[in-house]
């Protein structure tokens, strides 16, 4: 396949054992090399059927072509937005600073109801699924998306600052079905220069 055109597993920019005891060495390689490992063989398997169908002129289920790549793209795009806002603890946590602090505080009224209103909607996602924080372009307001699955519930075009996967891979070895206790934990190793970082960007 041509690298170009088919897509890859990014690397993390930290070691599997970086981000404990809040993600373990198990529970991070599991999900990376397994769980996100899937969604890019699926997907380049999809555009490799697409392919060989438009080359051979041949019929396809189109409906259920689109559905099965919209669930692989958004599950390998989410996970590698979820890779770069993590950091190890001595690196993540905390509050953030700069623009992202100054907006949270106009939208939300501080940190504090900012992370309530995140982990609420991280904790009450049905089925599994994402939570999000995004940016309105028309509005410069920042908004919390419940995403289902991959791809229910999107923002359409508002860019992504900041996800936490609330998939039970994320969790399961770690955290068995406690929910709450990993969302708990992930405020302990997000990566507040990276969503900052594509806050900046975003406002450019």
């Amino acid at each position: 396949m041509e690298a170009a055109r088919f897509y890859v597993l990014p690397q993390l920019p930290y070691g599997y054992g970086d981000l404990a005891p809040y993600m373990s060495e198990e529970q991070l390689r599991v999900h990376h090399t397994i769980h996100h490992q899937a969604y890019v063989n699926g997907v380049n398997a999809i555009l490799k059927r697409l392919d060989d169908t438009r080359k051979g002129n041949l019929d396809i289920d189109v409906k259920a072509a689109l559905k099965e790549l919209s669930w692989n793209i958004g599950g390998h795009l989410l996970h590698s937005l979820f890779w770069r806002n993590l950091a190890p603890p001595s690196k993540g946590g905390g509050k953030p600073g700069g623009k992202l602090a100054e907006l949270i505080e106009k939208e939300f009224g501080g940190f504090e109801r900012f992370r309530k209103e995140f982990t609420q909607a991280a904790v009450s996602v049905e089925g599994s699924g994402w939570a999000a924080l995004a940016m309105c372009g028309q509005t410069n307001r920042l908004l919390i998306m419940q995403i289902e699955k991959h791809n229910v519930n999107v923002y359409p075009t508002f860019p992504i600052l900041m996800v936490l996967d609330v998939f039970e891979h994320a969790y399961y070895i770690d955290y068995k079905n406690r929910r709450a206790d990993f969302v708990e934990a992930f405020w302990n190793i997000v990566n507040w220069d990276e969503v900052n970082r594509r806050l900046e960007e975003r406002m450019k």
